[in-house]
């Protein structure tokens, strides 16, 4: 099937981080496999995180299908660019549709992104990882790629104000070694693995990052425990409850 969505919608998007100037660093690139399928699973801090995660893998020649919430596939504008991306939607009610449509692109040689925190992380740190991405590696006979983002929080992330149009943003990208699940029969230990790895490459960038907040009102972007403003981990799952619990029904 032809590529008639996604290689413009990248082009779009190099074009925008040139005009922004966004000082963007990818590390790791050489890990993301030039053919066969692979899951590559990044830590989540920006509701943009999937161009960027996306971006990690272009070196490579390949295109990610993301999944994705399936009101985003319902919107009337991102809607038919999801679809024509070939992107995979996801039902929180039904998810093993979802699962089942993963792993078989998985096997037909796709590279399928994943979050598998679930949802952004407001603490900035990486929370507990569900089990799907392990699963569905395991399923397809796949590797496994961590992949930290770090500086999109900045642009546009959970309870803060866009700013899309923000200038000279250091934007870091680093994507680990491949985890072989065969070397893990034990699904428990492999979903150990990928927490540790991604963990310690989100640490790395936000350690190595080249910009510090410029005072008290700049550090919410920063991690309580570099530092910042940002809430802790028990704060951030005590504003996720809140917020779910005060959302309206179905």
């Amino acid at each position: 099937m032809p590529e008639l969505v996604y290689p413009p919608v990248i082009a779009t998007a190099k074009t925008m981080f040139r005009l922004l100037d966004l000082k963007i660093t990818i590390e790791g690139a050489h890990h993301v496999p030039r053919t066969g399928g692979a899951v590559l699973a990044s830590n989540h801090v920006s509701y943009l995180d999937f161009i960027f995660a996306g971006l990690g893998a272009n070196a490579s020649g390949r295109l990610v299908r993301f999944m994705a919430k399936e009101s985003v596939f319902a919107h009337r504008i991102s809607g038919p660019l999801m679809r024509g991306m070939r992107h995979i939607p996801v039902d929180r009610q039904a998810g093993a549709a979802s699962f089942r449509a993963a792993v078989t692109a998985l096997k037909q040689g796709e590279v399928v992104g994943v979050f598998p925190e679930a949802t952004i992380s407001r603490s900035f740190t990486v929370k507990e990882l569900k089990s799907g991405t392990v699963r569905m590696a395991r399923s397809a006979k796949v590797p496994v790629l961590p992949v930290a983002l770090w500086g999109t929080q900045r642009l546009w992330t959970k309870g803060r104000p866009r700013t899309l149009t923000r200038r000279h943003t250091p934007i870091t990208i680093l994507i680990g070694e491949p985890i072989n699940p065969a070397d893990f029969p034990d699904p428990n230990v492999l979903a150990a693995e990928l927490t540790t790895r991604l963990s310690a490459l989100v640490d790395r960038a936000q350690r190595d990052y080249p910009e510090k907040p410029a005072g008290p009102e700049d550090s919410w972007w920063q991690p309580a425990h570099l530092g910042g403003t940002a809430p802790t981990p028990e704060e951030a799952a005590a504003l996720d409850d809140a917020a779910e619990h005060s959302a309206p029904s179905a």
